[in-house]
């Protein structure tokens, strides 16, 4: 059996809910879904265990990621679902998720929602995962250890998760990073963006058509040159606080 861990995470909060689930399992190799091509494979087999995980992105698959997936080939290899959000809420993502592996013939044998610090406004879920995270997430991965010693894979039905069909409408926050007057334009940021917005003969600029506002430019930026437009972000914010405000749960489906 070969364990892999599969993320889209433009900010490193589901790379870590990921591949800390994976540790639990054993030794294993990551797919990065923000890359065009992880040189690994994309056809996995019955034995192997993936666990595959995506922001949630105005309560949606993030669509590049959706799109990278259905690259993938699950040959009836078990699938634990992962969506992680800054502590709104993740509406249909587990569901898309879901019904969009079981079409790549993933069996979907676990699925968490689990919270991670906001990727734009950091004062939400600020420190998360934090310990308890990490505690409730690990003795999570013990029940479904216990499950599969005790099932017969084949008569296992996929797992239910909340969420709607038809999908909520894709609704994501309008914020485009741009580059301050530190840019040295090492061309960094136009590397690792995911949809391509940020032309490599001009990473000062981003292109507002595909920018999907997932923030990794800013992440990876070694001169923190590139920001967003503090007002429209301190307006965001706002708009924002009451929903994100309280600590949420993670929310586990076995």
């Amino acid at each position: 059996m070969s364990i892999y861990a599969i993320y889209f995470s433009p900010t490193g909060g589901t790379e870590k809910i990921v591949t800390f689930i994976a540790e639990q399992f054993g030794e294993y190799q990551r797919i990065d879904l923000c890359e065009k091509t992880s040189g690994l494979t994309n056809d996995f087999s019955e034995e192997d265990l993936c666990i595959i995980g995506v922001p949630s992105f105005g309560g949606r698959v993030p669509a590049i990621a959706l799109e990278r997936i259905k690259a993938l080939s699950g040959n009836n290899a078990t699938a634990i679902l992962i969506t992680v959000y800054g502590n709104r809420a993740y509406e249909d993502t587990l569901i898309e998720l879901k019904d969009t592996l079981i079409e790549k013939n993933f069996t979907c044998q676990a699925a968490i929602a689990a919270i991670a610090e906001h990727s734009i406004m950091h004062q939400f879920a600020t420190g998360r995962p934090d310990q308890n995270d990490l505690t409730v997430l690990s003795d999570f991965v013990r029940k479904i250890k216990e499950k599969d010693n005790n099932s017969i894979k084949s008569d296992l039905l996929p797992v239910h998760v909340p969420g709607n069909r038809p999908y909520r409408e894709y609704g994501t926050i309008p914020l485009i990073p741009g580059a301050s007057h530190t840019c040295g334009s090492c061309r960094l940021c136009a590397a690792k963006c995911p949809s391509g917005a940020i032309p490599s003969d001009n990473p000062k600029q981003t292109d507002k058509d595909k920018c999907i506002s997932c923030m990794r430019c800013i992440s990876v930026c070694p001169t923190h040159s590139r920001k967003l437009n503090p007002l429209m972000l301190a307006a965001a914010s706002q708009k924002l606080k009451k929903a994100c405000s309280g600590r949420k749960e993670n929310e586990l489906f076995l």
